[in-house]
């Protein structure tokens, strides 16, 4: 930990109050997340913390990006979290022939008024999917850019706002890298989270299995209401953090960038969307402080996306696993970074917790 120690019975300063209350029907935030994972989960097998994540992403307003191989219910499960919430909700199916008003909408002339006039593209919805966004070429990802960061499009020269909450989801497969292009940098650090997924348990495809003998399942619809996802966002930014988890947060960041098989790490970005992650993690446990487990659950979604790892770093992994390694190798450069951070001494709850 770096940075000046607290004095001994010295109350921390804060960013942000203690949050009270729940939702406008008196629902808590983890009966709301409860909901959430109950509903999705009738459907969807397996994922109990990829939906808490994507519950995080809800009350932070980030985007969260899905990554595995085909076959995974990537989509199924977007699909089954939009279902769930009473907002709007658009799929955008990129590919490598699309072009930026597809996505961001166009100006066209009105005959009857003889003016022009804009039309919404299919972004301008509060939940989108990206369906396999590395298909999209650099002019399509590009013009993401400002929808992610900004909630705004601009188009010939007026700004058009998003409407609110906004959240991108996006999917990518890995594997097949025929007719895709690469993420730039600048648009990864917009996610808030990466969530790498796997194959099934035995036990969970044994269960896919039996609820597919019939229909395909759905999603109950309307689980979460506008007004939740808004009580849920205030109260995310209410929750109390101390000054000693705010130089532990900055610590863990800077710290990403002096690892030795770094090339280049987390930015500020990062750490302020660590900060609203940890407080949102915080809310949906049913305390209204953060504690440093809030910080350290949500390292690796958080930053495995962000950091760009030196060539030799990955020779070496690969000659150990036989496989590329490159998963294992950032599980293992994250893991070493994140221990390399003393937690504060003064990190029990009554001190984290403290108003």
């Amino acid at each position: 930990m770096t940075g000046p120690e607290a004095a001994p019975g010295a109350a921390p300063t804060t960013v942000g109050t203690p949050a009270t209350g729940g939702g406008p029907d008196g629902a808590s935030p983890e009966r709301i997340l409860e909901r959430l994972r109950s509903a999705i989960g009738s459907v969807v097998i397996g994922y109990d913390e990829t939906i808490r994540l994507l519950g995080i992403a809800l009350a932070t307003e980030g985007h969260v990006l899905l990554e595995g191989v085909p076959g995974l219910a990537k989509t199924f499960l977007v699909r089954s979290f939009a279902r769930t919430l009473d907002l709007s909700f658009r799929r955008i199916q990129f590919t490598p022939d699309m072009l930026p008003s597809d996505v961001l909408g166009t100006v066209v002339l009105n005959p009857k008024e003889q003016q022009f006039e804009f039309r919404p593209g299919p972004v301008f919805s509060q939940v989108v999917l990206a369906d396999e966004i590395n298909r999209a070429p650099p002019k399509v990802q590009s013009a993401f850019l400002e929808a992610m960061q900004e909630r705004q499009v601009t188009m010939d020269g007026r700004t058009y706002p998003l409407p609110r909450p906004f959240l991108v989801i996006a999917t990518e497969n890995p594997i097949e890298q025929e007719g895709t292009y690469p993420l730039p940098e600048a648009e990864l650090d917009r996610f808030l989270f990466r969530e790498i997924l796997a194959y099934p348990t035995a036990e969970a495809e044994r269960t896919i299995l039996r609820s597919r003998v019939g229909a395909e399942p759905e999603a109950p619809v309307g689980i979460v209401s506008p007004d939740e996802a808004t009580a849920l966002r205030r109260l995310q930014a209410e929750q109390y953090v101390c000054e000693d988890l705010v130089e532990y947060i900055a610590a863990v960041v800077r710290g990403s960038r002096a690892h030795p098989e770094v090339a280049i790490g987390a930015s500020p970005r990062a750490g302020i969307h660590l900060l609203h992650a940890a407080q949102a993690a915080a809310l949906f446990a049913g305390r209204h402080y953060v504690a440093p487990e809030d910080v350290r659950d949500l390292v690796f979604p958080l930053l495995n996306h962000r950091l760009l790892l030196r060539p030799g770093a990955l020779a070496r992994e690969s000659s150990r696993s036989g496989d590329g390694g490159s998963l294992a190798r950032m599980r293992r450069v994250v893991a070493e970074t994140v221990a390399r951070v003393e937690v504060p001494r003064s990190a029990r709850a009554e001190t984290w917790g403290r108003p």
